[in-house]
């Protein structure tokens, strides 16, 4: 029988974690079984303990003492050494049986979904016949704060769409941390973001202010090197070339994730069964919209 699981992504600092533990709480409120494998070789803490730790096996810290590696070249180096220890792996997820939700913890470094090859190999083991056989999905998460900044959005959702096209896996993508924007934008504006489209390039607020102060916004402003550049005719091309992108593949969209509230975390789960296909009857449940409507 296939096995089920999720590999919750995303740049750092984006709530893989704190995700990952409010998902182990809610399918343990709905006496589910769930099976936690951290493979953060840097990770310091967790509010569930792993069932299956990569830093029983290595760690970045020990990777960065004993070769005088960085962080980043560390779990490099971690992730090639477990590649070469899939046992590790085999041993410890054999006896998980279908009534599991595995649940993976990766870390942050964004190279790992963008173009580094191991963990489509590692992607690749998991859901072999041969091996584990595990039913796989991504989670990849982006801090929804990132709306208030046009160019991180876009940036975020371009690696996004990289991280989709390297693993070639089901995807939900997902804006966390919606408790922290809930006083930095509407609620019915925040809609627009859920699907990249280039209208957002024009509505940057930093240039609708400066268009109303008759400011040309594309030109750059006196002010120290790095600023120049962020703020200049070039800077706001790029951004429109990785809206165009993002448009022209329409691949990337959103879903929402406040890791406050239970529903919340509950309809996510929800879109994860049916990309795994763990019950085929059920529907994903989504918040009715006027739950995200600002009230009359």
């Amino acid at each position: 029988m296939s096995k089920f699981g999720v590999m919750v992504m995303g740049p750092a600092g984006a709530g893989k974690s704190t995700f990952c533990a409010s998902l182990i709480t809610h399918l343990q409120l709905n006496r589910r079984s769930c099976f936690y494998v951290n493979l953060d070789p840097a990770a310091e803490s967790f509010e569930h303990t792993p069932d299956l730790d990569i830093r029983d096996l290595i760690s970045v810290e020990d990777v960065m003492d004993e070769l005088k590696l960085g962080p980043n070249g560390g779990l490099i180096y971690c992730f090639e050494f477990l590649m070469e220890n899939l046992s590790f792996l085999e041993e410890a997820l054999n006896s998980v049986t279908e009534e599991y939700l595995i649940i993976f913890d990766m870390p942050g470094q964004i190279e790992l979904y963008t173009h580094y090859p191991v963990l489509p190999a590692l992607v690749n083991f998991l859901r072999s016949p041969g091996n584990l056989d595990i039913r796989l999905c991504a989670a990849y998460l982006l801090e929804s704060t990132f709306v208030v900044d046009r160019a991180k959005y876009f940036a975020g959702s371009l690696s996004a769409l990289s991280s989709m096209y390297m693993l070639g896996l089901p995807h939900l993508n997902i804006l966390s941390k919606m408790d922290l924007v809930k006083d930095q934008i509407r609620k019915k504006d925040f809609k627009k973001f859920l699907v990249p489209d280039t209208m957002l390039i024009e509505e940057d607020p930093a240039e609708v202010e400066a268009r109303k102060a008759g400011i040309d916004y594309q030109a750059p402003v006196e002010s120290d090197e790095k600023d120049a550049l962020m703020s200049g005719a070039g800077f706001k091309r790029l951004n429109a070339a990785v809206a165009q992108l993002l448009e022209n593949f329409s691949m990337v969209h959103y879903h929402k994730l406040d890791c406050t509230d239970e529903d919340s975390v509950g309809g996510i789960l929800s879109y994860i069964d049916e990309c795994i296909q763990w019950a085929e009857a059920q529907e994903p449940k989504e918040l009715a919209d006027e739950e995200y409507e600002d009230d009359e």
